[in-house]
């Protein structure tokens, strides 16, 4: 396995197996903002109209982890915070495919985004998760804690509902 940090470039080369990741993900339940019907059109636009020019902007760091050479899941630190924030950052997006779940791809990749944080002088990483949903025991398991939960935040990917989101945040 390999963590790439991708430049504007990058991101182009790889929009359609990033497309795969997100679609995959998106059908498989994962509460990223997208609701089905979704389709992979779909998906190449999230890449191409809201990550890439924040990329290109030096605003969002996207991160990819490979196995062999598929991408087997991603996440972003957003660092584009307004004057009185420079020390934190947000993730998002943490993607894992489902073919490569539970084989530590979310961990590295967190261990990563940590990794850039620090690097650019962020002490503070904030994120927001689906209440209950797999990745929550994984963020606290990593040393985020929970600030709070609000419900009725966001609708379901695939069923009519409304689900909680967890606000979380670590101190690095």
């Amino acid at each position: 396995m390999r963590i790439d940090r991708l430049a504007p470039g990058d991101l182009e080369r790889d929009g359609p197996a990033l497309a795969d990741l997100l679609h995959a993900c998106v059908h498989a339940g994962a509460s990223v903002g997208y609701v089905l019907p979704f389709g992979r059109d779909d998906a190449m636009r999230f890449w191409r109209e809201a990550v890439l020019p924040a990329v290109r902007a030096g605003t969002r760091i996207l991160l990819v982890l490979r196995d062999a050479e598929e991408i087997a899941g991603t996440v972003q630190l957003d660092i584009d915070t307004p004057p009185n924030q420079p020390h934190r950052a947000e993730a998002r997006k943490l993607l894992v495919h489902p073919r490569h779940r539970r084989r530590g791809v979310a961990r590295a990749l967190m261990a990563e985004l940590e990794t850039a944080a620090r690097e650019r002088g962020r002490s503070l990483v904030t994120l927001d998760t689906r209440t209950g949903d797999a990745a929550e025991p994984l963020y606290a398991s990593l040393g985020y804690s929970i600030c709070g939960t609000i419900p009725g935040y966001c609708r379901d990917p695939i069923a009519d509902a409304w689900d909680a989101t967890t606000i979380m945040y670590k101190t690095l």
